[in-house]
């Protein structure tokens, strides 16, 4: 972990970081490494201090809001005289004039393919490749190895059930004939398939028919009368009828079908940012590099499971014969999309000229860009010459302005057409929310995606609102009367600004990876929504979801939904107060130890093990998708209510170690795991996690990142 620093012009710069950017970084590139870091430090200086005026500036409103509410306590918020009250800070700002996004060559899997969209934390290079990959997947696989399809007790079995496998054909075959209808049968019924003269024929014995919707068939592979696979289309999403009668899978098979391989991850963010813990050079290193790798197509892991050496790499496209005879190809892989930080943290891996850390979202716009100088020449991921950068944690239209302003000075001395670089605007603050028309505006020319997040969104909302009073339980939040507003407001305004067809309408992640019947049950709301992309938390997940916009033309969705009255600014900056709560006691303990287990259970292995990301069990041993996001709502939530005198912080401390042990008795499988309840006062895990609540009124927007970096900068400091 220790930083060993050379200089470069102004800058102090970590020995291995410069030797990535001047060997690896750029080795290939027409910049030469003295080019790059001239125009590096001169941009660097030039906006770090722009950078700390937005940060001085969100105190700063923090503060006049905090007054506000003191000054008002006990009173009933006048809505009219609170948005007054915003307008006048600078908070909340006039909307301009209708406009619609300009943004141009961008990729198919942004605007016209609407599909699942994975999140994978970048430093894991294996996991990566994985989600990648995920563009295409197995509906067998996913329907045989989740809980879509119901157990069994021979299902429980390593042995293979054949009684699941015909349940999973039978679900196979049911979506075929729903989405993929014959003319005269069922595809339950079907012997056989052959293409003749460009169109699909499906045979029951000596029975033939073919598609209702004939544009549906796409092309196939091998030979026409005996194909190995036929290509369908639905929705723009392609799915794959692979034949090989001699596959396991095709025993029970009386067509030889041996999978139906769907088109599943159409994009991947891969993370910089809440899925990671990444606080110093060499953790930064292990994120460049393996997004440099998939820019170069030529990221690798090697690893071993079940006694075996794998090895992973990045999927070839797919080939196939179109209806017409020609040789084609459909794209092998997720279209990466790669989320930098905000514009909080700073980054020891590089310091400037007066000794301080450099913002740490300057140096991802520079690398991360740079990295994709390979990919522009060899068109492996972006075939429109694009790089998209997801940009979370921007407060207000000052800061997006500021982020246009950062990716036009990175274009200019990486030798890049302005508008390379295209931005992704995650509406995950209050400040954003309430002014997201005009954030679009400013970053017009660049936007490709907007999306809702309800944890961090809630987080901010409860800083934002922390002297108002008490807030509602967690649990509540989701049927509140801002969080609605918040929804659908994020979808009337991309709507309103042309995103239809050009950019991507997001909603957030399903936690459960476990839960997939659930999923299939509950998400195809987001589509409802307007959502032409959703997280899912694992490829597998992505197969499942696809099946959702299967049923649901996104598009159409979109239209009628661009007709419908808009959700108001008045109800979004509704403060979800408790009004004059009568919890007792055992309710409002039992809402702390749901947040602190899982507080307690993310942050030991963020700190201890520096893992950003990973399937935490809750306090009913559900396991949970869990990212920083999951720390700032149960941080935030808890000290409001010590905060307002709802509970104590001994009360609180108390919990928190009843829940300590119930966390290291669910880890004690973990040979790498460190108890907390061994040592309370020396476990730096247990005590972030207290911090994290006890502090939760004074860190920077209710961010936890401060203290997570702060102490897994201590632990590693000691393994060395």
């Amino acid at each position: 972990m220790t930083n060993s620093y050379i200089n470069i012009g102004n800058l102090k710069v970590s020995q291995n970081l410069a030797n990535f950017v001047n060997t690896e970084l750029l080795n290939g590139t027409n910049l030469a490494p003295d080019k790059f870091w001239e125009g590096f430090d001169k941009v660097v200086h030039e906006l770090a201090p722009k950078n700390k005026e937005l940060i001085d500036l969100r105190k700063d409103l923090q503060n006049k809001i905090n007054n506000w509410h003191k000054l008002n306590k006990g009173n009933e918020i006048n809505l009219e005289d609170y948005k007054n009250f915003l307008k006048e800070i600078g908070y909340l700002r006039e909307e301009g004039p209708d406009f619609k996004i300009q943004t141009k060559n961008v990729d198919n899997e942004i605007t016209s393919i609407a599909g699942p969209q994975l999140v994978v934390p970048i430093m894991n290079a294996r996991y990566a490749l994985n989600a990648a990959n995920a563009r295409w997947m197995s509906l067998y696989d996913s329907l045989y190895g989740t809980d879509v399809i119901e157990e069994s007790e021979d299902s429980m079995s390593q042995r293979y059930d054949p009684e699941r496998g015909e349940l999973v054909i039978k679900y196979g075959r049911e979506f075929l004939d729903t989405h993929f209808t014959l003319n005269d049968f069922s595809w339950k019924k079907i012997t056989g398939i052959a293409v003749q003269n460009g169109e699909l024929k499906v045979l029951k014995g000596v029975d033939v028919t073919t598609l209702k919707d004939k544009e549906k068939f796409i092309g196939h592979r091998g030979e026409a009368d005996y194909p190995s696979a036929v290509i369908l289309k639905n929705n723009n999403l392609h799915i794959e009828i692979l034949k090989n009668p001699r596959a396991f899978s095709a025993q029970q098979d009386h067509a030889g079908i041996s999978d139906i391989i769907l088109e599943s991850a159409v994009s991947t963010i891969c993370d910089n940012e809440d899925s990671v813990a990444a606080v110093d050079a060499e953790d930064k290193l292990l994120c460049y590099k393996n997004w440099l790798g998939l820019m170069k197509g030529d990221l690798i892991s090697r690893f071993e499971k079940d006694g075996k050496t794998l090895e992973r790499k990045l999927n070839p496209n797919r080939s196939y014969i179109s209806k017409d005879g020609k040789g084609l190809k459909l794209h092998g892989r997720s279209l990466l999309l790669v989320r930098n930080v905000g514009h909080l943290m700073t980054n020891p891996s590089i310091l400037l000229k007066d000794g301080s850390e450099i913002p740490e979202g300057l140096m991802d716009a520079f690398i991360t860009t740079a990295a994709a100088l390979h990919d522009f020449t060899r068109k492996g991921n972006s075939r429109t010459g694009s790089v998209y950068i997801v940009k979370p944690k921007m407060h207000g239209p000052d800061e997006t302005a500021f982020t246009d302003e950062i990716f036009t000075k990175v274009e200019e001395v990486l030798g890049l057409e302005k508008y390379t670089c295209k931005i992704g605007i995650m509406d995950e603050e209050r400040r954003t929310s309430s002014n997201l028309k005009e954030c679009i505006r400013s970053l017009k020319n660049r936007v490709f995606f907007i999306n809702t997040g309800f944890l961090d969104r809630t987080g901010d909302e409860m800083h934002t609102s922390m002297e108002a009073g008490p807030m509602i339980k967690k649990g509540d939040m989701k049927s509140s009367k801002w969080i609605q507003a918040y929804e659908n407001r994020n979808v009337d305004i991309g709507l309103s600004c042309g995103f239809s067809g050009k950019a991507q309408i997001g909603k957030g992640m399903w936690a459960m990876p476990d839960k997939m019947k659930d999923m299939l049950d509950q998400k195809t709301n987001h589509l409802k929504a307007g959502a032409n992309c959703a997280w899912v938390p694992s490829p597998t997940a992505a197969a499942i979801h696809a099946l959702h916009y299967h049923e649901i033309n996104i598009f159409n969705v979109q239209k009628e939904l661009a007709k419908r009255e808009k959700a108001k600014l008045d109800d979004l900056l509704s403060i979800p107060v408790a009004d004059r709560p009568n919890w007792s006691v055992d309710e409002i303990n039992a809402e702390i130890s749901n947040s602190a287990q899982t507080l307690l259970g993310y942050v030991v292995r963020w700190v201890d093990q520096g893992i950003g990301c990973s399937k935490v069990p809750d306090i009913n041993n559900i396991g949970l998708m869990e990212d920083r996001a999951t720390l700032r709502i149960s941080s935030q939530h808890i000290a409001n209510w010590i905060h307002h005198g709802i509970t104590t912080k001994i009360q609180v401390t108390e919990i928190m170690k009843e829940m300590a042990k119930v966390v290291d008795e669910q880890n004690k499988n973990d040979p790498n795991y460190v108890k907390m309840s061994d040592n309370f006062n020396n476990s730096i895990a247990f005590n972030t996690a207290c911090e994290l609540i006890f502090k939760g009124t004074e860190q920077p927007s209710g961010y936890t990142e401060p203290l997570l970096h702060q102490n897994r900068l201590k632990i590693k400091s000691n393994l060395n």
